[in-house]
């Protein structure tokens, strides 16, 4: 009885564990996933009540949010890249939707507006700070530049092969790659979404993503590196910088512009003071020495000869 009860229960754990393994989220590894039913997974993001649409991507904002849970928070497997403050990371207030809030706060009450891709627009402030609406941005320009190898790639190639790579990749619809421009070895992308619809993907949540992925710290489930190929050959990604343009202008405080105009004019003023200055004790010794030598010619002119 008991061999055919093993066989049993090694017959169910064979059964279940597939079962299991499935109850994933692919694009989104920090997910906690429980199956709640007979072929039912469900996805929610960790530290929050927050159900995960895992047929797209996660929305920046909920994705920061994660990342600032505390280690033993979670529930899963944290990639061994640290964290630092250069990464603009910070415990964001999102809405359900998954959107930024206009404001944001720290612990210590200082508070800022961003834009809908998380990004300061404003001076820093206290909590009376008004952020009136989520601006939205526009355009994201992203530039990188790869490895360099024997022969650069076609140009074509390059905007076939990441075309390809966002589209499939990152779920972004081509209409919203406005441009790519390739100069061995600088590649310059831009995304231009004007407006989102629902069903479509944030190019703020695109730029993430891409950023984590050349980075090694991939987000999605199965954790393995970007590889781009353009006609078979590995596109060695090297250094990136991503930029944000909004459809407003940034409102930064004119005093702190005001203030460094004045500290540029200071030092100008100062320099030139100096260097007239200069001038005018060169001249002086210049003068003085002329008439030190004029005089000692006039007291030999006026001095009788012996003979």
């Amino acid at each position: 009885m008991e061999p055919l009860f093993g066989v049993m229960l090694g017959l169910i754990l064979a059964v279940a564990s597939p079962a299991h393994d499935s109850c994933t989220c692919a694009t989104n590894k920090w997910a906690v996933c429980a199956q709640d039913g007979p072929g039912n997974c469900t996805c929610r993001l960790a530290g929050s009540d927050h159900p995960v649409d895992c047929s797209t991507l996660t929305s920046k904002c909920f994705l920061m949010k994660a990342e600032m849970i505390p280690l033993k928070e979670k529930r899963f497997w944290r990639p061994p890249h640290g964290l630092s403050d250069s990464d603009g990371i910070y415990n964001p207030d999102c809405e359900d939707s998954g959107v930024f809030k206009a404001r944001q706060c720290n612990q210590s009450s200082t508070c800022w507006c961003v834009n809908t891709a998380g990004v300061r627009r404003t001076e820093k402030g206290d909590r009376s700070l008004n952020c009136s609406e989520l601006v939205r941005t526009r355009w994201i320009y992203i530039e990188l530049t790869h490895k360099r190898s024997s022969s650069a790639f076609d140009v074509p190639d390059v905007e076939k092969a990441l075309t390809q790579l966002f589209e499939s990749r990152y779920k972004l619809h081509p209409k919203y790659i406005a441009a790519i421009k390739y100069n061995p070895p600088l590649i310059q992308i831009r995304l231009d979404q004007n407006k989102k619809p629902r069903w479509d993907v944030d190019i703020a949540d695109v730029a993430y993503y891409f950023e984590k992925d050349v980075n090694n710290d991939s987000i999605f489930h199965s954790d393995s590196n970007l590889t781009v190929s353009v006609n078979g050959d590995a596109l060695a990604i090297e250094k990136l910088w991503i930029y944000y343009v909004d459809e407003k202008p940034p409102e930064f405080c004119m005093k702190q512009l005001a203030a460094g105009i004045s500290a540029v004019v200071t030092v100008v003023v100062l320099t030139a003071g100096i260097g007239i200055a200069v001038l005018l004790i060169l001249r002086w010794l210049h003068t003085r020495k002329y008439k030190k030598f004029e005089s000692k010619e006039m007291r030999e002119i006026k001095t009788p000869s012996l003979e």
